[in-house]
């Protein structure tokens, strides 16, 4: 499904990304664990291709320089340098962190705004599937994404990414500033779309409590590099990992 091998990103003198290898196979959930600046963020962008992007835009604004290594393999295809709308139609769709839904927009305009890539049958049927994995959003349908709670918006992210067909969904840090009880919902919700759809998944997080029982693997990030990796069983076992990411 998913194979990125030796990627490292450059931006300037910092070294986002040291030599980080990650897989995905087909119907697993894969976490990617650490703390803030480890490079979950910077993952994601290179998986999703976002980062092609953001290297054009420093270039073209004289910014900073960003230098990418490394490949990506998706679907038994190199898209290394692949346009992230090219990615998206091959069914490789991010769901970023921070939400990043359109506020001023109902929560039914998002959702038709990410079914820009579905027939109408496929976005009508995943329509009524959104709101059946998050009802809430059935009756906020006609609401500004904008005065939305943290945890609606976030519902409705998920939402939208699904309105666009996706094979791998990525998702970048879902819990950020939630609620356990909102986070315990979301990571249920994660779980029935891979076992309901068959989608493939890969979620980071900085706090590993709430995802890690839910992954088939995963891999922690410490300083761009990935310093563990194991089933989730075996990362829920290790003393290691449940001192820096239970606390206990």
């Amino acid at each position: 499904m998913l194979e990125a091998n030796g990627l490292m990103v450059f931006y300037e003198n910092m070294l986002g990304l040291n030599n980080v290898n990650v897989k995905c196979e087909e119907g697993q959930i894969v976490g990617v664990f650490g703390a803030n600046g480890a490079g979950k963020s910077t993952l994601m962008y290179v998986l999703s291709g976002i980062m092609e992007d953001i290297q054009k835009k420093e270039h073209m604004s004289g910014g900073e320089r960003i230098t990418v290594l490394g490949q990506v393999h998706f679907q038994g295809r190199d898209i290394t340098g692949l346009k992230p709308s090219l990615r998206a139609k091959m069914g490789m769709v991010l769901c970023p962190e921070r939400r990043r839904i359109f506020k001023e927009s109902s929560v039914l305009e998002n959702l038709h705004i990410g079914g820009y890539l579905a027939t109408s049958k496929q976005a009508s049927e995943t329509l009524d599937y959104v709101f059946t994995l998050f009802p809430p959003l059935k009756k906020l349908s006609r609401r500004l994404g904008g005065v939305l709670s943290g945890g609606e918006q976030q519902m409705l992210a998920i939402g939208r990414a699904l309105m666009a067909q996706p094979s791998l969904l990525l998702l970048d840090e879902p819990l950020l500033g939630l609620s356990p009880l909102m986070q315990a919902t979301l990571m249920r919700a994660t779980r029935r779309i891979r076992e309901e759809k068959g989608i493939s998944i890969v979620v980071t997080e900085q706090y590993a409590r709430p995802v890690l029982p839910i992954v088939d693997y995963a891999f922690i990030l410490e300083n761009g590099a990935a310093v563990l990796e194991g089933t989730g069983r075996d990362l829920l076992d290790n003393e290691d990992v449940r001192s820096a990411y239970f606390g206990v």
